[in-house]
């Protein structure tokens, strides 16, 4: 795929940035490497291949999931709210 013009116009207006003059082809070229590389991976044949295949054998160790009761977290993020009472946001009403 080659990134032209047109192109790098519609990705300039998706991503709210705007992109120098000077620039352009610059950025032109080197959009159409990363595409090009891309393209290139969608070519390997991975028939057979599982799909949580790794390359590393051991897996990500987990931590158990323990509850550990605290108040300080509510207490802290409730100290930032202008209103609070029983430990609730309080908004004003929104829907009459």
């Amino acid at each position: 795929m080659k990134v032209d013009d047109a192109l790098l116009s519609k990705l300039e207006k998706l991503s709210f940035l705007q992109i120098n003059d000077d620039k352009r082809e610059e950025i032109k070229e080197q959009l159409s490497e990363i595409v090009s590389f891309v393209d290139n991976l969608s070519e390997l044949n991975t028939d057979g291949v599982d799909a949580n295949f790794s390359m590393d054998d051991h897996p990500t160790p987990l931590r158990e999931d323990s509850v550990k009761p605290s108040t300080q977290i509510s207490e802290d993020i409730l100290s930032h709210a202008p209103k609070s009472v029983d430990n609730f946001f309080i908004v004003p009403k929104i829907i009459e």
